[in-house]
């Protein structure tokens, strides 16, 4: 298993940890069929009321798929498989609040959980990135989720500047990508202070409420993100050239965090 999940019935709050600590809780294809198979189950739970989605440790809360994952692509230019479409809450029809505490670094494909999650708490020491153009890749799905929660301008810089810089929580903050900052320390605790509240909550209250705010930007959401597959397919580097670009990406300056 590459989730580790904990229930507090008491509390009515589910915690979910990508358990892949040694890999930067990178998602491998293991772990995208245990998140789909995971929220699906979650909405069947009545005990569960509100969910809390962090990372193992305090280096990342997530960096995206796992480079050691191989996918063979259809040859059309309107078709992508994407291991990371179905991994988060509202892919699999879960209308249970979710609280994303993100725990270090948050990259790439980290973005399909966080664009499914009702609001982030981040620990101060978090950073945020999209590594795509760096290594000769577009960010599609990525670049729309994060639209949908960043000012034009700075959701644009993240998604083009690569590994050449990362974005503080601090920074993240203060342009409302995060709703609150925590110590590393204190952060989980934060988590669960904010998604207990809402467990405590009449659930149909809370997850109409839910249901109502996403339905305000999901038909925005589902046309930007049909137009990714070709996107992609017209952009994207061949493999071998993307893998040059990572190995080459050792000799590279550290990122400017700002």
């Amino acid at each position: 298993m590459t989730l580790r999940v904990e229930r507090d019935k008491a509390s009515g709050v589910a915690v979910v940890t990508l358990d892949r600590e040694r890999r930067h809780n990178a998602i491998d294809l293991a772990t995208a069929a245990e998140l789909s198979a995971l929220w699906r189950e979650l909405r069947h739970e009545e005990e569960v009321r509100a969910v809390v989605l962090t990372g193992a440790g305090r280096a990342a809360f997530c960096t995206g798929i796992d480079r050691g994952v191989s996918v063979p692509q259809p040859p059309s230019p309107y078709s992508v498989d994407d291991p990371l479409l179905a991994v988060g809450p509202k892919a699999n029809d879960l209308w249970k609040p979710v609280v994303a505490a993100v725990n270090g670094m948050a990259c790439g494909g980290a973005f399909y959980l966080l664009g499914e999650s009702e609001f982030l708490i981040a620990a101060r020491t978090a950073t945020f990135f999209d590594p795509h153009t760096t290594y000769g890749m577009v960010s599609a799905y990525e670049a729309v989720y994060m639209a949908q929660r960043m000012p034009f301008g700075e959701a644009a810089r993240m998604s083009l500047m690569g590994t050449a810089e990362r974005l503080s929580a601090q920074r993240a903050y203060e342009i409302g990508l995060v709703s609150e900052l925590a110590d590393p320390e204190e952060l989980l605790a934060a988590a669960l202070r904010a998604a207990t509240t809402l467990a405590g909550l009449p659930p149909e209250a809370v997850q109409g409420t839910v249901r109502a705010m996403w339905s305000a930007k999901q038909a925005a959401l589902q046309q930007a993100l049909a137009q990714a597959p070709a996107l992609i397919a017209l952009g994207n580097l061949p493999a071998d050239r993307q893998a040059a670009l990572f190995t080459a990406r050792g000799e590279a300056p550290a990122p400017r965090v700002r």
